[in-house]
């Protein structure tokens, strides 16, 4: 998602992309791990994506709750 999109979400919107993204990484990751990714540059992609959205957050004071 580019930045441009990522600033017309909402605030509950941004804070859900969030959650997914990291969400999306993790398995990016786990999948790494275990041999099963065949496209490693999608982690540098999710990463770069989850990036973008913090800084947007950021940039509006957004809150983003920390990983539990």
């Amino acid at each position: 998602m580019t930045a441009k999109d990522l600033r017309d979400l909402s605030e509950k919107e941004l804070v859900e992309h969030v959650a997914t993204t990291r969400k999306d990484l993790f398995g990016l990751r786990f999948q790494h791990a275990t041999g099963e990714l065949e496209n490693t540059a999608s982690i540098r992609l999710a990463k770069r994506d989850l990036a973008r959205a913090f800084t947007v957050a950021r940039e509006r004071g957004v809150q983003i709750p920390n990983r539990k």
